[in-house]
């Protein structure tokens, strides 16, 4: 079957070269300007420089040729993905639309299954989530990723032609543990790297993973998430590359908050929003997410790292 990545940031990007061992894939970009440079360097500079790309993988800006083939990748930002969705609803629908963003989007409180269901009813959606780095993905060194899709047969068969020799595809029906995993992995991350930017220690890092876990769980589970599904891939598969590598923008997002240094503001960090929009509906359900709402804080201006650090220490004892 023929694959279309929408979107040619790094992870759009690797995902297309890795892709092709499986045959022609179509790699769209927004800008023509930043279309055609990559057609004529064959690699993209911009986003994952110095990764190749080999002869079956073509670029377009134009949204029609793109659409044109069977699996469509949408690696577009979380907090983006609405907006795109709803300018492209006409030319997606009945689309098989498998989204790569991690993340929960604050205008509405959706998870990217949820507002692909939302806004192009008539598509079937899925998410590909799970411990991954552009770079790694693009070299072809092993990655296992989890696709999560409510349709079985459908995920079966995405499951057939996403997986290469050193891409493996797991499989789940449990699109909102897929989901809520991938998106507050981010926000447990940016609290791990404040820490170590903030010279706390390797064990305070430790404790913010293992009760950002139990955070995760408690958060995920009230909205029907399996305790399989966050023990896997996309749960604590991801926590644990996301907080432990400076390759992950929002634990070296963290390291910028916890140490006082500057952060290219450009940068993508979706954890930064979904720490809003999950202390909203933290709030909203009453679901205990004390490092959540520290983070949520931070990025709201109205906290510091120093201050959250003495609030979460200073919480009641109570059993683990």
């Amino acid at each position: 079957m023929s694959i279309s990545i929408l979107g040619a940031g790094a992870f759009g990007t690797s995902l297309a070269i890795a892709l092709t061992s499986k045959g022609p894939v179509t790699l769209w970009a927004r800008s023509p300007e930043h279309a055609e440079e990559m057609h004529v360097e064959r690699s993209n500079r911009r986003r994952l420089a110095g990764a190749e790309f080999p002869e079956n993988l073509r670029v377009t800006s134009e949204i029609f040729d793109a659409i044109a083939n069977d699996i469509i990748l949408l690696t577009v930002p979380m907090q983006l993905l609405g907006t795109f969705l709803t300018e492209n609803a006409s030319l997606l629908a009945g689309k098989q639309l498998v989204a790569c963003c991690k993340g929960i989007d604050r205008a509405t409180g959706l998870g990217p299954i949820d507002l692909i269901n939302t806004i192009i009813p008539t598509a079937q959606g899925a998410v590909l989530t799970g411990p991954s780095f552009a770079n790694d993905i693009a070299l072809g060194l092993p990655t296992a990723l989890c696709l999560a899709c409510a349709n079985e047969a459908a995920g079966h068969l995405l499951q057939d032609n996403l997986s290469t020799p050193t891409l493996r595809i797991y499989r789940t029906t449990d699109v909102v543990g897929a989901q809520l995993g991938g998106a507050l992995k981010n926000v447990f991350a940016i609290a791990a790297g404040a820490a170590i930017g903030a010279k706390l220690g390797e064990s305070a890092r430790a404790a913010l993973i293992t009760r950002g876990f139990a955070e995760m769980n408690r958060f995920a589970i009230h909205f029907g998430a399996q305790t399989q599904t966050l023990a896997g891939l996309s749960g604590f598969g991801d926590l644990t590359l996301t907080c432990t590598s400076k390759l992950s923008r929002n634990y070296k997002f963290g390291l910028a908050l916890g140490g006082g240094t500057p952060f290219d503001t450009a940068t993508t960090v979706e954890g930064a929003a979904t720490s809003l929009a999950v202390k909203i509906l933290s709030a909203q359900h009453q679901i205990d997410m004390p490092i959540t709402h520290s983070i949520a804080a931070i990025v709201e201006g109205k906290s510091t790292v120093p201050a959250e650090m003495k609030h979460l220490l200073s919480r009641p004892l109570k059993e683990e």
